[in-house]
């Protein structure tokens, strides 16, 4: 059974204590998938994220010509241990006339990491996505894979694409990050093998820390032992914090079970900014967590400025927009400002709302961690976040220690969902 079109969060009716596993990175994930293809060697990734984005990504492998095994991993049911046989060379496309087709659905990380892997194939590839991710910017990227002398055709530099591929070709280019990291690291995970140069610009913009984990990442592949670990997803733990400061006061009755174990992703600082500051900036502080922050600050005692979001409106959907959208509809006082938004202290007058997700995980998440404190949130097409984590709402719903034993119901309904009805898939 899958999740119903529209759910309700019920809040707890008392203390909560709760320990909760975490899935893998995602952005770890697709980076070591990348990695383990170009190096020719097996390589096996533990604790890999099994999402919509990563399978997405296994699946173009896959389609690709590399073999992988995909088998269960006892660290969470959201992860999978997967086994890349790597190649020497990027397997071949299609014909110009008739391109090798690779769909990859909103995945932007599989957007941007396999327009750069299939450069140094040979033939013709066709990248394709579902319509918000034809909206996504991918200019930066394609404009210095074509410094580097590869042809890329695009009617207006957004997929789909063809993507000729020529093989590793010296040469040098320059790419921005100012619209998404994902182009140098596209770049950065093929430049060993391409035989390519890259200098990346603007990298004090809130980009840089994904640039970072790339270039560490980098240095870690080929493993002698043929292992790679991924770690938790800090963006998908900050909800669980959250949870703790919504509904345990900060006492840490809510946590989970494990965390980072490097610096790479930069939502592992998200407990540093609880209480929140005057102001989070998006380009110095928080990634996507930003948002998991957003939905705890009409509970403050002064106004918080979320500064620096451009970026956010060029991601699964405008998030400036749909945050102050969805915020005032549970009327929190939300103004903005540019790119900026200040949320006004209001819990008082928060209420129980219908929320729109426009079919983007994080919205659907947040808000269901704010329907753990606000009675009658509603969320809907919840499913949405089988995209990062399938199994979110069943670590909601499981009991105590491993889960937070919240009812997640049909609206109006008596009775709950049971576990196996909230699985994203």
């Amino acid at each position: 059974m899958s999740l119903p079109d529209l759910i309700e969060i019920v809040p707890p009716s008392g203390p909560v204590s709760a320990t909760v596993s975490i899935p893998g990175s995602k952005s770890i994930t697709n980076r070591a998938l990348i990695l383990g293809a170009l190096t020719p060697t097996t390589t096996r990734i533990n604790g890999a994220l099994w999402s919509e984005d990563t399978q997405v990504m296994t699946e173009c492998l896959a389609q690709l010509g590399y073999l992988v095994e995909v088998s269960p991993d006892s660290g969470d049911s959201s992860n999978r241990s997967i086994t890349i046989h790597g190649k020497a060379a990027v397997p071949s496309g299609g014909t110009r006339d008739l391109p090798l087709e690779l769909y990859v659905g909103n995945a932007g990380t599989a957007a941007r990491f396999l327009a750069a892997l299939l450069c140094l194939g040979s033939g013709a590839y066709r990248l394709s996505g579902v319509p918000r991710m034809h909206e996504r910017p991918q200019c930066g990227l394609f404009s210095a894979l074509r410094q580097l002398g590869y042809r890329i055709d695009s009617a207006n530099d957004r997929l789909p694409a063809i993507v000729h591929g020529a093989g590793p070709m010296d040469g040098s280019c320059r790419v921005s990050i100012r619209q998404s990291s994902q182009f140098a690291s596209a770049l950065i995970l093929c430049a060993k093998q391409g035989g390519w140069h890259i200098e990346v610009e603007d990298e004090n913009s809130d980009e840089a820390a994904y640039v970072h984990m790339t270039r560490e990442m980098t240095r870690g592949f080929p493993r002698s032992d043929g292992l790679f670990e991924v770690e938790p997803d800090a963006s998908s733990a900050s909800y669980f914090i959250a949870a703790d400061r919504l509904i345990g006061g900060g006492s840490g009755l809510i946590s989970v079970s494990s965390k980072p174990a490097t610096d790479w992703q930069v939502d592992a600082r998200f407990s540093r900014f609880i209480p929140l500051p005057p102001e989070i900036s998006r380009a110095r502080h928080l990634g996507d967590s930003i948002l998991t922050s957003m939905i705890l600050a009409p509970f403050e005692q002064r106004e918080v400025r979320f500064t620096d979001l451009g970026r956010l409106r060029v991601q699964e959907c405008e998030r400036v927009r749909a945050m102050r959208t969805e915020l005032s509809r549970c009327g929190a006082i939300v103004k903005e400002h540019g790119d900026s938004l200040v949320i006004l202290p209001s819990d008082r007058g928060l209420h129980g709302a219908e929320i729109e997700t426009y079919g983007d995980h994080r919205i659907a998440m947040v808000f269901s961690i704010l329907g753990l404190k606000v009675p009658g949130i509603r969320i809907r097409n919840p499913a949405c976040v089988k995209k990062t984590f399938p199994n979110f709402f069943q670590k909601l719903a499981a009991p105590p220690a491993g889960g937070l034993g919240i009812a997640i119901r049909h609206p109006g309904a008596a009775q709950p969902l049971q576990m196996n009805e909230l699985f994203a898939d």
